[in-house]
């Protein structure tokens, strides 16, 4: 079977990082990057009036704080389904942890999207907020589920 090649994500304009670029393309629905370039530039720019802080660092900062280690995979073993710790994988780390921000974003009521994307990047560079909890929790139910690691593929 021929392996397929990851396609590269270009950099984005302002910052000229491939994460903020993959922040974007995220966030972007219906194909509106200009949309989606907007909310996370105006959040950058809210990070960096409310942290005087380069919203780069503070944006890299939050990504290792939400990145998982563990996570646990169901897997069927004669009738029974367990739930398997695995390590998660480099780009897989990345994913979650930017899936998770913008979920936690979304779920706040009442402000622009841009606000909330920067209060929750904010929080999760402080080890705060919903993204680092539900590392969290993920974490815990891969320790809980430990006696079962020796089923992993």
């Amino acid at each position: 079977m021929q392996e397929v090649k990851k396609k590269e994500t270009m950099p984005d304009a302002k910052y000229e990082s491939v994460l903020v670029a993959q922040l974007i393309n995220r966030i972007m629905r219906q194909g509106k990057k200009t949309v989606a370039e907007s909310i996370v530039y105006d959040s950058f720019e809210e990070i960096k009036k409310k942290t005087k802080k380069e919203p780069l660092e503070v944006f890299e900062e939050a990504l290792r704080n939400v990145s998982p280690v563990l996570e646990v995979k169901s897997k069927r073993v004669g009738g029974a389904t367990y739930q398997v710790p695995v390590q998660v994988g480099k780009e897989r780390k990345i994913a979650l942890a930017m899936q998770w921000i913008i979920q936690a974003a979304k779920s706040q009521k009442g402000k622009s999207m841009s606000q909330k994307l920067a209060e929750e990047i904010m929080a999760a560079a402080n080890n705060t907020g919903k993204a680092v909890k539900r590392k969290d929790d993920t974490h815990r139910m891969a320790e809980a589920n430990k006696a079962f690691a020796h089923f992993a593929w």
